[in-house]
């Protein structure tokens, strides 16, 4: 086999391509749209046996396609050849059965659609991440060219501009106009909700501020609390109030009436100007700085911290971090509980399809270039993994339709994007989703001490919810097959938001299992174990906290001389655009 000489080198040709393969990647495919297809083509092709059995059983489903269209378009009753998804609502409307030519349209649709969807999760010898997101992609465009996207290929949108005499395709144009302006498909109106005013209303003192975050201290709503106070850790990549959207969904207030003294961070919108905050000022600055405020408001020598996504993720540092900076008897919490936390990133969830070494370094130069990762291009990747649902649904109903979006506070927050600062940024990405080395015991070095997550000696409880596709259960689980101290599971049903903003409502919504895990426990043998419950896991969180929060007493002071209240909750940072 021949060598290729450049300059001085000799690359062997496996060598070259790996090259060549590297800079297309790094340059022109980033995010692996092309370079994933083009390898299951390769593999079918290298494969063709199994590709003619593959085609052999399209060809008796087109049979069957053809025969079932012969037989709507001459009136005949024939049973569908392909159904939707039990989760796919596009073709809901009763004109998708009941009329023969749309009935043929979108059975073709769905026939080439989950077919192509089959054959490429089935490829053989193809690594299943090149599986994931060739299928992953490809899915994005078959989306993207559904009937029901398209005026003259949706009989619904046809039959409001019909009714309504055009009047729906003038408002879709307006909705339309609006959206370019705004450089967003809006899932809710923009005025619909101000923070301060019918969201993040619990009433509270920002008591601490410094470059990275403020701290709002609560006010109390029971006449006793107990001594120990919670902190909450929220992620950087939200606003805070998530957890405090109004009374009814309010965590924060929740928590109050139980009789718990609520500490919660809210992050700053960092600007070009942070671009070299590093996760170990989050650590010290963030993390640690708040827990110390706590202690010293509170007066109690411990405070109990809870971390949701990826603020569950920095707690969980600082816990390991914490438990070697201090001595056993100085360590500043006595607990944390981990909301959707993702600490080994080995299978991430659905957003592994964005992150590799080519994404990674295209993602480095952009945030390198302009200081910050914008929060925007951050929620349009989430908004990506189900395209159907948080894009295209509001496309069709709010152009084609001409449908206002209907106000809806978590959507509301979801659009209220926060920016992450580049060395922070990068150094996460590089350390946990790529390299995997929060779970690697001293192989990551945090604010000068090594992070072992067994040094954790303090009880943990941990909450997956059922539907994630950010941070899926069965891999935010395995937090327990690294920390030490006791361990209580919870698995709620819904998603990464409902899951967690869960609040107890007669008759119960959702439901939820709960049981204690081991080290050894795999996820089926957690399940089977576990306790079913109907209701709000929250009821039971309390149960686990309450006893080791202190005796309720006289609540403390929200603000001290030490520490004066520098504005009223929701704070200054929550408002930054």
């Amino acid at each position: 086999m021949t060598n290729l000489k450049l300059g001085k080198t000799t690359m062997h040709p496996t060598e070259t391509f790996k090259v060549m393969h590297e800079a297309v990647e790094a340059n022109i495919d980033p995010m692996g749209v092309a370079m994933p297809m083009v390898h299951a083509q390769l593999a079918w092709l290298a494969h063709p046996q199994e590709l003619a059995e593959m085609l052999s059983g399209f060809s008796s489903r087109m049979l069957e396609l053809q025969w079932h269209s012969w037989l709507r378009a001459f009136g005949q009753p024939s049973d569908d050849v392909e159904r939707p998804n039990p989760d796919d609502t596009r073709f809901s409307d009763p004109v998708w059965r009941e009329s023969a030519s749309w009935d043929i349209a979108k059975e073709w649709y769905l026939v080439m659609t989950h077919h192509i969807q089959d054959m490429l999760y089935q490829t053989p010898g193809l690594s299943s991440k090149d599986r994931r997101r060739a299928a992953f992609w490809w899915r994005k465009w078959l989306n993207a060219m559904a009937p029901t996207n398209f005026l003259w290929s949706n009989p619904v949108a046809m039959r409001k501009a019909a009714e309504t005499n055009g009047e729906s395709l003038i408002r879709g144009m307006r909705n339309f106009l609006d959206d370019l302006q705004a450089g967003n498909i809006r899932m809710t109106g923009p005025h619909d909700f101000e923070v301060g005013k019918n969201l993040a209303t619990t009433p509270g003192k920002v008591v601490f501020r410094n470059q990275l975050l403020e701290l709002i201290h609560y006010v109390p709503t029971q006449p006793k609390v107990h001594t120990q106070p919670l902190v909450i850790v929220t992620p950087w990549i939200n606003k805070y109030y998530i957890l405090d959207l109004n009374p009814k969904k309010s965590m924060v207030r929740w928590l109050l009436d139980q009789g718990i003294d609520v500490y919660i961070t809210s992050w700053k919108n960092p600007g070009a100007e942070m671009r070299n905050v590093g996760f170990d000022d989050y650590i010290t600055e963030g993390v640690d700085r708040v827990m110390q405020v706590a202690k010293e408001i509170s007066g109690a020598n411990q405070v109990h911290a809870a971390g949701y996504c990826i603020g569950g993720a920095a707690l969980a540092t600082y816990m390991a971090w914490a438990n070697r900076q201090y001595p056993a008897n100085q360590m500043p919490v006595a607990s944390a509980s981990f909301l959707t936390t993702l600490v080994d990133y080995h299978k991430p969830g659905d957003i592994e399809v964005f992150l590799d070494e080519g994404s990674f370094r295209w993602l480095s130069r952009a945030m390198e270039e302009k200081g910050f990762l914008d929060g925007k291009e951050m929620a349009a990747a989430f908004r990506l993994l189900r395209s159907n649902s948080l894009v295209w649904h509001y496309v069709v109903h709010g152009y084609l339709y001409g449908e206002s979006p209907p106000p809806f506070d978590v959507l509301f927050w979801n659009m209220d994007t926060t920016r992450m600062p580049a060395k922070m940024h990068t150094w996460y990405l590089r350390n946990f989703y790529l390299d995997n080395l929060l779970v690697k015991k001293d192989l990551l070095t945090v604010a000068g001490q090594p992070i072992n997550l067994e040094r954790i000696t303090q009880p943990v409880y941990a909450v997956g919810a059922e539907d994630d596709h950010i941070a899926p259960w069965r891999q935010t689980f395995r937090i327990h097959n690294y920390v030490n101290g006791p361990k209580r599971n919870v698995l709620s049903s819904s998603g990464h938001i409902l899951g967690i903003v869960n609040p107890p409502v007669t008759p119960p919504k959702r439901e939820y299992w709960v049981g204690p895990a081991e080290r050894h426990y795999s996820t089926d043998v957690w399940k089977e174990h576990a306790e079913h419950r109907a209701g709000s896991w929250w009821e039971d969180w309390m149960a686990w906290l309450k006893p080791m929060a202190g005796e309720p007493g006289t609540p403390p002071a929200v603000e001290t001389k030490q520490y004066p209240a520098l504005a009223n909750a929701p704070g200054t940072y929550v408002l930054e655009t």
